[in-house]
């Protein structure tokens, strides 16, 4: 299989992308939402619980949608798939020590971890826009962490938009591309 049929794969059974940052997305706006009605650590312990169900959430989701969740064995990009997704929950305990140093630092932290995470998926995709999100993630993440701390929440807030947008804009990209390869009636 050529590296372009693989990735065409990628594209079309996660949808560009839709499902499981869709689900991170989701994961992002309740760590956001117990920060910011309860507190810094329960909006912590919200994101860590919640990190390490995005992968099997994305999985239900799209076998209850009929999809299937896993590539098929011959398709040479399965284990980027899987060492990608498993990247941002490795991330967590950097993100916590840079909390147990400063409490504010732990969602731009995790911000520059989960955009660094999506940098690899411009090529498991074969979609630049993994390129981009990634960039609208870690470079916000980091401004925060250096000159505004005391915005940690917004950027939450902010991360989870990113990932909605980026979500509906791969999808977009697909579905326009599947339309211009299928032949006119």
């Amino acid at each position: 299989m050529k590296v372009a049929d693989a990735q065409l794969q990628v594209r079309t059974m996660y949808l560009g992308g839709l499902v499981g940052q869709l689900v991170s997305a989701g994961v992002w706006i309740g760590s956001a939402a117990f920060a910011s009605q309860h507190s810094m650590q329960a909006g912590i312990i919200a994101m860590v619980v919640g990190g390490f169900f995005i992968f099997p959430l994305t999985q239900l989701v799209l076998k209850l949608a009929g999809r299937p969740a896993a590539l098929p064995p011959d398709n040479p990009l399965k284990e980027l798939a899987v060492e990608v997704a498993i990247i941002a929950p490795l991330m967590l305990p950097l993100a916590g020590a840079a909390a147990l140093y400063r409490i504010e630092w732990f969602f731009p932290a995790m911000m520059i971890a989960v955009g660094a995470h999506y940098l690899p998926f411009s090529f498991l995709y074969g979609m630049r826009h993994f390129i981009v999100l990634g960039v609208a993630l870690m470079a916000p993440g980091l401004l925060v962490a250096i000159y505004a701390p005391h915005l940690s929440i917004a950027a939450a807030w902010y991360a989870a938009i990113a990932l909605i947008a980026a979500a509906f804009a791969g999808y977009a990209a697909l579905r326009r591309e599947l339309a211009a390869s299928t032949p006119a009636r």
